[in-house]
């Protein structure tokens, strides 16, 4: 084979002592370079910003060219630096834009004077310097994967200070823009508070549906401690998960904060089911039944949304669902601290008329201390369907052991009205809680449901079914005892 003769082994040689010679050009000292950065930057003391400026940006090529990750950060940290302490913040966002376009630039270089100008954002003299340095760190960061967090974070820095203003609609259209749940390098602690955050404002801004669409992205398992939450674990796709901010609540923070936040939003559709869970999920997080002072409120608050959620299947929840949710409240250990709302429970759990005068004297105390439930703006709608829940409960008492009842005795059961209490049983059979007929000529409710002939044949066969088993059992038994005795049956001669 001749020296000149092109083969692949050969041609790969050749690449790899040409990327070896590469290599050796391409190496910087690193020691002599910082000494020219500290050279450059003394220009910029001096006064000569401009010779300071062009000496950094040449020595930023240089380490570019080379591909010297910690030789570009010192060099571009300089620049940045240097316009900082000079207070040329025009100067800053143009050569943060400069550096972020320049051919060949190093992500893990974009990274650092990033977060680099982001540290100068609160020093600024005033919001309309801070604002328009965010945007244009925002302008730099658009569109990058690996300055993702930092984008979110400016962004919520700058619907903090628009809420500030008092702009709480513009704030959250800006914040609504991130969408953190797919950031994969991101703390799992923050991306849980910056929905809380998106949350939040659409609540302040009264939007309740996209409140709900947000809400929805954190599940209720999202506040249990999973292998993969701490930082420097290996997140989605590989990466690694890097260390929240500074101010990050932890996780049983934000578990308080995702349910007061529910509590907002189901207390404006009046869902007290909803808010009952949410509540009960408050009691039994980590910490708060410790503390008599927390959970005492809170345990109460459940006691009386269970009483006000209704007693019969709805859209939030069936008749068990209230039944078990009043069962285990009832069974709390702390409950026994509360007589009067353990009491309260156990009014709604017997199946005996409730007197709502009575019910008003013994309670009247407790609904007029709970001013979150029974006071402000949805005061006068709370004590109404409280009155209704033992409305409703007597009808059920009723229903129960009635099967003909006359209007005028199921009004003076009920405290009401003839009207009145035929409006509310007609409420509850359009609800199927209750299957009843009224006839008003005669001044009948009759409850219950009218069997079909089918029915009434099914159950006559099951019945005889039944009958015929008993006899053939009673039967064997005789026949049983007519031998162990040695009696002999038949007819008698």
């Amino acid at each position: 084979m001749s020296v000149g003769e092109f083969t692949v082994s050969n041609i790969h040689m050749d690449e790899d002592k040409r990327e070896e010679e590469k290599q050796k050009d391409s190496q910087l000292d690193i020691e002599k370079f910082k000494v020219d950065v500290a050279a450059a930057e003394q220009l910029a003391e001096q006064g000569d910003f401009t010779r300071s400026l062009e000496a950094l940006l040449n020595l930023e090529k240089q380490a570019r060219v080379a591909e010297d990750v910690t030789a570009s950060k010192a060099a571009c940290s300089a620049v940045l630096q240097v316009c900082h302490k000079a207070n040329h913040l025009k100067q800053l966002e143009e050569h943060i834009v400069l550096l972020a376009k320049r051919r060949g630039q190093l992500k893990q270089v974009i990274q650092a004077f990033v977060r680099q100008a982001m540290g100068y954002i609160d020093g600024l003299p005033n919001q309309e310097s801070q604002v328009s340095l965010i945007k244009t760190l925002q302008t730099v960061t658009e569109g990058k994967i690996f300055v993702e967090i930092e984008r979110a974070r400016l962004t919520r820095k700058l619907a903090a200070m628009r809420e500030a203003e008092g702009n709480i609609a513009e704030a959250a259209d800006i914040l609504q823009e991130v969408a953190v749940e797919t950031f994969g390098a991101m703390a799992k602690t923050e991306k849980i508070a910056y929905i809380l955050e998106q949350v939040r404002l659409c609540l302040a801004k009264k939007d309740y549906i996209r409140a709900q669409i947000l809400a929805r992205k954190i599940s209720p398992r999202a506040f249990q401690k999973q292998q993969g939450d701490s930082t420097g674990e290996i997140g989605i796709e590989g990466t690694a998960i890097e260390e929240a901010d500074a101010g990050i609540p932890s996780l049983g923070e934000l578990k308080l904060r995702y349910y007061e936040l529910m509590i907002t939003y189901h207390q404006h559709y009046n869902s007290y089911l909803e808010i009952c869970r949410c509540y009960k999920a408050i009691y039994e997080s980590d910490g708060v039944q410790d503390d008599p002072a927390v959970w005492g409120p809170v345990l109460k608050k459940i006691c009386w949304y269970a009483v006000l959620a209704p007693k019969y299947s709805t859209d939030e929840g069936s008749s068990s669902d209230v039944t078990t949710l009043i069962n285990t409240t009832a069974a709390y250990k702390h409950m026994g601290d509360l007589p009067l709302h353990k009491q309260l429970l156990s009014t709604f759990t017997n199946p005996e008329i409730v007197r709502w005068g009575l019910f008003e004297a013994q309670f009247g105390a407790e609904v007029a201390a709970e001013t979150d439930i029974f006071a402000g703006e949805y005061k006068v709608k709370r004590q109404a369907d409280l009155k209704l829940r033992v409305t409703e409960h007597n009808l059920l008492t009723v229903a129960r052991y009635y099967t003909r009842i006359t209007t005028t005795r199921l009004a003076e059961l009920l405290d009401l009205t003839p009207d009145l209490a035929e409006k509310q049983l007609s409420e509850l059979v359009v609800a199927k809680a209750v299957c009843a007929k009224v006839d008003r000529p005669a001044g009948v409710v009759v409850i219950g449901k009218l069997q079909q002939p089918e029915d009434v044949l099914n159950s006559w066969s099951a019945n005889i079914g039944k009958l015929l088993r008993l006899v053939e059992k009673a039967t064997q038994q005789i026949q049983k005892e007519a031998m162990v005795h040695k009696v002999q049956l038949g007819s008698a001669a």
